[in-house]
């Protein structure tokens, strides 16, 4: 069993996380990041498409390329930065100050750090429906990493289940790849993800049902086709069931926060459906309510990735002033500026709703 020690913590790589270790380590601070994946970058890795936003935000510029720059940012701190990939971790005990985690399937860890920041993201979630366990029924991330990380395309006619902008999004390199993407169904009356992405799926044809959803998969040891149907309303089914013919039901019906940690480490906690589930709260420098954690990314709220690495920023330089260390001058103020930028205007209205639901002043009257 090796034990470790280290000033923060970083328990996820993607981009909130390594975001938070390059403000921590910039302040100073020895930090380990922790990544369950065989390497860093999170969904950043996936993307392939150019972001919005503002330059400090890298628009115009690819999510894989991205991951590149934040990674370059982090080496040019040298050993002030260690990774551990292939590393899950496993537990928090809070008597002891220890983080325990595997690497691997064998060697067992204990990490004692003064500070933690958890940035383990989000999960997809499924929808339940008849044989939706037969192979070919897959999650966008799945597909994302099939395509995206191993250059393998899931099949070859895909039905997309959603059209938020994961949705709109992989189906638009599915059809890069050389996929057909028959329909893309949405149970809302309206599209939830950008139009923009909307758009380049619909100038190749791909029709977007909105009121429509899938009633069944079709298939015994191989998805062969899909049974949907139309809803009102009150998301009943109106007229027959259609049949449609596709060997891949790809599912992008949302995400919610990987908070399992959170929990355990005793965060409080509360349901804001505007940021997609269970979410802790927190402070203007991303600390929860337990003293030694902070957090960032999707955990905290889904959200965009420009989001999490402002996010990241802001819990490195929370946890390294908690530490002592000499910190940039107007750091908070200036990530707050960018954050609160990024979300404003009508598309960001939800997540504000959502934030200022969880953002507290002090601790005191937190139940």
């Amino acid at each position: 069993m090796r034990e470790l020690k280290t000033d923060i913590l970083v328990i996820g790589g993607g981009p909130a996380g390594l975001s938070a270790a390059a403000a921590a380590a910039r302040a100073g601070a020895e930090v380990t990041i922790a990544e369950s994946d065989l390497h860093l970058g999170g969904q950043l890795v996936k993307q392939s498409h150019k972001f919005f936003g503002s330059k400090e935000e890298y628009a115009g510029i690819r999510g894989f390329e991205i991951a590149k720059i934040l990674k370059d940012e982090i080496a040019q701190y040298g050993s002030r930065v260690s990774t551990m990939l292939n590393t899950t971790v496993s537990g928090y005990y809070g008597d002891e100050g220890v983080v325990t985690a595997m690497t691997g399937e064998e060697e067992y860890l204990r990490i004692a750090p003064k500070r933690i920041v958890i940035t383990s993201g989000a999960q997809e979630r499924l929808i339940p429906f008849p044989n939706n366990d037969i192979p070919g029924v897959y999650g966008a991330g799945a597909v994302q990493t099939l395509m995206n990380v191993y250059g393998v395309v899931p099949g070859k006619r895909v039905l997309m289940i959603g059209a938020g902008n994961i949705g709109l999004i992989v189906s638009y390199q599915l059809m890069q790849a050389g996929v057909e993407v028959v329909a893309i169904l949405e149970a809302m009356p309206k599209i939830g993800g950008y139009w923009v992405h909307a758009a380049k799926v619909r100038r190749l044809g791909v029709p977007i049902l909105l009121r429509h959803s899938i009633k069944r998969a079709l298939g015994g040891d191989l998805v062969t086709g899909a049974e949907i149907l139309e809803l009102d309303d009150n998301f009943s089914q109106v007229g027959e069931t259609e049949t449609v013919e596709c060997d891949t039901i790809c599912l992008a019906v949302g995400l919610t926060p990987t908070n399992e940690l959170l929990w355990q480490v005793g965060c409080k906690m509360k349901y804001v459906p505007f940021l997609c589930g269970h979410v802790p709260f927190r402070d203007k420098e991303m600390r929860t309510s337990n003293e030694k954690i902070w957090m960032a990314g999707d955990v905290s709220g889904i959200e965009e990735a420009s989001a999490a690495m402002i996010e990241g920023r802001l819990a490195g330089l929370g946890a390294a002033k908690s530490l002592g260390l000499n910190i940039e001058p107007g750091g908070f103020e200036k990530y707050w500026s960018r954050l609160n930028s990024l979300r404003a205007g009508e598309v960001g209205e939800k997540i504000r709703v959502g934030v200022s639901a969880v953002v507290v002043d002090g601790w005191a009257d937190v139940q």
